[in-house]
């Protein structure tokens, strides 16, 4: 039986050898299929946020029964260009269909049922979420969400 013998030379080519090799699949494989890692356009994820509708109920020191419905969160902060998704779940109420002032975005939310919306804001500013049911006091309302906008 014949024993492997490796000088230092022999492994100095064999470990150079291997590194170019690496190099050369490193610097020719990558070309092909790849995908820019900077495209000099930053890809804004979708950011999802959570709403419910709410309802507040009371009774006066004269027996009169109160109530009044909302959106919560209440208040909902946004960078200008920030792509939301709006995951708004009817928990009290029969439905409520809104709008979004500023907007050409409106639906219905109704119970026990989930809407989505998508919507970004171009401009800093305040939007509201209002709910046309219960747009005042004399329908329980003001049911308002405000959307805020930074820059």
């Amino acid at each position: 039986m014949k024993a492997l013998v490796l000088s230092g030379k022999k492994i100095m080519w064999a470990v150079s050898g291997c590194a170019l090799l690496l190099a050369l699949l490193f610097v020719f494989g990558s070309f092909g299929d790849s995908l820019p890692t900077f495209s000099g356009e930053e890809q804004k994820e979708v950011r999802e946020v959570n709403i419910v509708t709410g309802e507040f109920k009371a009774e006066t020191a004269d027996g009169e029964e109160i109530e009044t419905y909302r959106w919560d969160p209440g208040t909902i902060f946004a960078e200008k260009g920030e792509p939301l998704q709006l995951n708004i779940y009817g928990v009290n109420g029969e439905e409520h269909p809104f709008v979004i002032e500023g907007t050409e975005k409106q639906g219905v939310v109704h119970q026990g049922n989930e809407t989505v919306v998508d919507v970004q804001f171009d401009e800093e500013g305040v939007y509201r979420m209002i709910c046309t049911t219960h747009a005042d006091f004399e329908t329980d309302g003001p049911m308002v969400a405000y959307i805020v906008v930074g820059g």
